[in-house]
């Protein structure tokens, strides 16, 4: 286990890919900042999800595609701790581990990337049959609706492999959806046609921020990575994964959200999609703060004011003050609830039916 003492060394699991090792050469330069006489190696591995790269991500059907070996490794105290994007981090965690931070979130909106060449400003301005590379069920179910006119089609691998896929000359897409911090860091920025808003497209829990993961009775890691704690995208992302928790939703189903850290509480926008977006449950919710209650009890926040060590949706409390976390934590399970009796719990077991049973499955379009 680590120390705070001088020279020590930490081992960091990431995946191979060049966009994972960026973000982990950027949690290793914050933490430098924070304690310069550390050192730290990288720990290269391969997940699930970047050795099947013949099927959607919907169809490989196992939990954790781009997590789980990581997660052996820290378990098996191979490794100190491991980055990941947020977003592929399932909203319950194996037993004895936490997340330790979540770094400042970058834009979580959606990124459209045309095929060089093409003289279009949108996805609305791109000819009838256009095909779409989307490995996401959640952009394909709520862009469907909006664009009946273009085709979504699966789209697997690294984001340099994908970004070659689109400028083949023979290659079938006219466009791409990515996240768009991800392309920023890839350094792709200059490449992004539009950026799709909420109105249009929301965006994947936890989109946008980077995860620090360790064993949870490591103590000394735990408290060095909680310096890296962005109080904001905690209590957002908090209440986006206890929403996504709620619904037993995953990467697999058409689950996105919108949220937002008000100076009196928090707002969170959350909805579900059937696979086609002909059908769709969206809601929004707003819990406030202890210290800005004003005695409206709709919404009104749990009754503590203390700095909190326990876990939220697999994060660690990380010292912010209680009333707020459990802000955040109510505001995701109460949206979850309105929006599964509206329904929402029908959908999901119809889209889970047919990710179990491709066959049956409407074909994309």
């Amino acid at each position: 286990m680590a120390t705070e003492t001088s020279g020590i060394k930490l081992r960091v699991g990431s995946r191979k890919s060049q966009l994972a090792l960026i973000q982990t050469e950027f949690v290793i330069a914050e933490l430098t900042k924070i304690c310069p006489d550390y050192q730290f190696e990288i720990v290269k591995m391969s997940t699930l999800g970047d050795q099947v790269l013949d099927k959607a991500l919907s169809k490989i059907g196992e939990k954790s595609l781009f997590t789980k070996e990581l997660e052996v490794a820290l378990e098996k105290g191979d490794v100190e701790f491991v980055v990941h994007s947020l977003k592929d981090l399932p909203t319950t965690l194996p037993p004895g581990m936490v997340i330790g931070a979540v770094m400042e979130r970058e834009d979580p909106r959606d990124a459209v990337i045309m095929k060089q060449g093409l003289n279009c400003n949108g996805l609305k301005d791109l000819a009838i049959g256009s095909v779409i590379g989307t490995s996401s069920l959640r952009r394909s179910a709520q862009l469907k609706s909006k664009f009946p006119h273009l085709e979504f089609q699966d789209v697997r691998g690294n984001l340099n492999t994908r970004l070659k896929k689109l400028d083949d000359p023979t290659g079938p897409y006219s466009a791409l959806i990515l996240a768009a911090a991800g392309v920023s860091r890839m350094g792709w920025s200059e490449r992004v046609t539009q950026h799709l808003e909420p109105d249009t497209c929301m965006y994947a829990v936890g989109q946008g921020a980077l995860a620090v993961e360790c064993r949870e009775n490591d103590r000394s890691t735990l408290s060095l990575l909680e310096k890296l704690h962005h109080r904001e995208t905690v209590l957002r992302t908090i209440a986006e994964r206890v929403f996504m928790c709620t619904l037993e939703g995953g990467c697999s189903v058409p689950v996105a959200v919108c949220s937002q850290l008000l100076d009196s509480g928090i707002k969170l926008t959350g909805g579900v999609w059937c696979l086609d977006g002909s059908r769709s449950v969206v809601s929004s919710k707003k819990v406030k703060f202890l210290d800005q209650d004003t005695g409206d009890r709709e919404g009104s926040p749990v009754k503590k004011l203390k700095t909190e060590t326990r876990n939220y949706a697999g994060i660690s409390g990380g010292g912010l003050q209680s009333d707020h976390l459990e802000a955040a934590e109510k505001c995701g399970g109460d949206l979850a609830a309105e929006l599964l009796s509206q329904g929402a719990g029908d959908i999901l077991k119809e889209v889970k039916s047919a990710a179990a049973n491709p066959i049956n499955q409407p074909p994309t379009k």
